[in-house]
């Protein structure tokens, strides 16, 4: 292989990797700001500037983030070691129909970013969310075992495009309060992380399967 047509194939591969996103998702991903680091940014946003080592134009500078980011979109990738937050929630062996259930909590440090604002927390203290539901079929060649060790191997990744609105905080257990920054989420996709197949889609404030019967 010459070096021109090596150099050709590894520009391509990432856009064919790519071809086969829905592109409902695709559109609203390259429209947003990647982020960088989830607990970086929530530290930014919140601004907590509460403890001995701030600086003290904390405040100020927390101000002039939020400004900067309140509203925008923004995109980030939840990776299969961490994407706890997904988990089968049903399973049709005659069909291969499936649903998944989607926690809209996604932790960062010592704050979370979640769908809407929680309201209240349950007994361990955490803020209690509704659940997001996506259903699909499984890909072909796949079976009810292999579906549910996607989740069992977490083997399962997500991308979100969210855009961040408030800050919200709630009573601790033991004192104090807990804070987190309040977004709605544009746009939840679920693949099997290392080959890229399409398992669901949140869209729109929605289940967006096509194919449902």
């Amino acid at each position: 292989m010459n070096r021109c047509f090596a150099a050709l194939v590894a520009l391509l591969l990432p856009a064919l990797a790519l071809a086969d996103v829905d592109q409902r998702f695709a559109r609203l991903r390259d429209a947003a700001e990647p982020l960088g680091g989830l607990s970086a940014f929530l530290n930014r946003y919140i601004g907590e500037c509460g403890d001995m080592f701030a600086s003290p134009d904390c405040r100020t500078k927390a101000d002039e983030f939020r400004k900067a980011y309140k509203g925008k979109k923004m995109y980030m990738i939840i990776t299969e070691d961490v994407a706890t937050m997904v988990s089968p929630a049903g399973y049709q062996p005659s069909t291969g129909d499936y649903a998944i259930d989607i926690l809209p909590f996604f932790a960062g440090g010592k704050y979370a970013l979640t769908h809407g604002t929680p309201k209240k927390t349950d007994a361990a203290g955490n803020p209690v969310l509704p659940l997001l539901k996506v259903t699909g079929t499984t890909p072909e060649g796949w079976n009810g075992g292999m579906f549910a060790r996607a989740f069992s191997s977490k083997a399962v990744r997500l991308s979100v495009v969210f855009t961040p609105l408030d800050i919200w905080s709630l009573p601790k257990p033991g004192g104090g309060k807990i804070f987190g920054v309040a977004a709605r989420l544009e746009a939840v996709l679920v693949t099997e992380g290392r080959t890229g197949d399409h398992l669901g889609l949140w869209l729109d404030g929605k289940d967006a399967n096509t194919k449902k019967r």
